[in-house]
């Protein structure tokens, strides 16, 4: 078998002013050049492990397994719009998420279990994030801006969230196809 595109995530189920809001945007934004992100797609993205050999697989899963034994269902609000990128360079066109201890904890529990294996990260800050589309050129920067701006304050969703899921990315014309490799639960007592 050939390598995989790992990473692990929490899956998005947008709900109406979610998905109103995405459309909105795009719709706006419509005569730039954004590969926008399909909404069965949307995931906030907890660690990316990239190209990972089949025989890694059972290793980082145990370490999965590990990092959720002391979280419980939570709840996450989905809130904001931003870009990653500078003003005049943006690069990411991204929906943010309220501030979130156990979310955190999750990430780091994770992190750590993934290092007592030798999967260290790459030691970035943790910005969780979904992102919603890529920019590969944006016609007029300033009008692009002030629609960002409007959009900036933007509540879009509350959801429950009681488990994430690593996931298989294999990148094709269309776009890329997520496959669900294990779904690790958080503990429910």
């Amino acid at each position: 078998m050939d390598s995989l595109r790992l990473f692990a995530a929490i899956h998005i189920v947008p709900d109406d002013t979610f998905t109103m809001t995405f459309q909105g945007l795009r719709q706006t934004l419509d005569y730039n050049i954004i590969k926008w992100v399909d909404l069965h797609n949307m995931h906030i993205t907890l660690r990316f492990f990239g190209e990972s050999s089949p025989e890694e697989v059972p290793v980082i899963t145990e370490a999965l397994k590990k990092s959720v034994s002391n979280i419980k269902p939570f709840n996450l609000t989905l809130e904001n719009t931003g870009v990653f990128g500078s003003r005049y360079d943006p690069r990411v066109v991204w929906f943010g998420i309220r501030e979130n201890p156990v979310l955190l904890e999750l990430h780091n529990n994770i992190s750590k279990a993934l290092e007592e294996v030798e999967y260290f990260g790459d030691r970035q800050n943790f910005v969780p994030h979904i992102t919603v589309g890529r920019i590969k050129e944006i016609r007029d920067k300033q009008f692009f801006q002030q629609i960002i701006d409007r959009f900036s304050n933007v509540k879009l969703l509350t959801q429950k969230v009681d488990s994430f899921t690593l996931y298989n990315s294999e990148l094709k014309k269309e776009g890329p196809i997520y496959t669900g490799i294990e779904t690790f639960n958080f503990n429910q007592e």
